[in-house]
């Protein structure tokens, strides 16, 4: 891990095409500005633990076919209301 100050102003390059700078600092909260190609993916890590999450809690949950199964049931009370569960 590399740690760096800098102010604000000031900037850091990465692999030659993505470069973050500091805007501003107030306080303990840092504004940075980072310009990078398009195809670079850029996510607060906080949506990525989120994103993580979710997706393995919906792994746990149920198999696909136990959901298509589920749902073939609503649809069928809904093509036919009166018909018994």
């Amino acid at each position: 891990m590399l740690i760096l100050q800098r102010k604000a102003g000031e900037s850091l390059v990465i692999g030659g095409d993505i470069t973050v700078r500091v805007v501003s600092v107030d306080g303990v909260r840092v504004r940075l500005a980072i310009t990078a190609p398009d195809d670079v993916s850029i996510l607060r890590s906080e949506l990525v633990t989120a994103a993580d999450a979710n997706r393995d809690s919906a792994m746990e949950e149920s198999a696909p076919a136990e959901l298509l199964n589920l749902l073939g049931g609503v649809l069928e009370r809904e093509k036919d209301p009166e018909k018994p569960e």
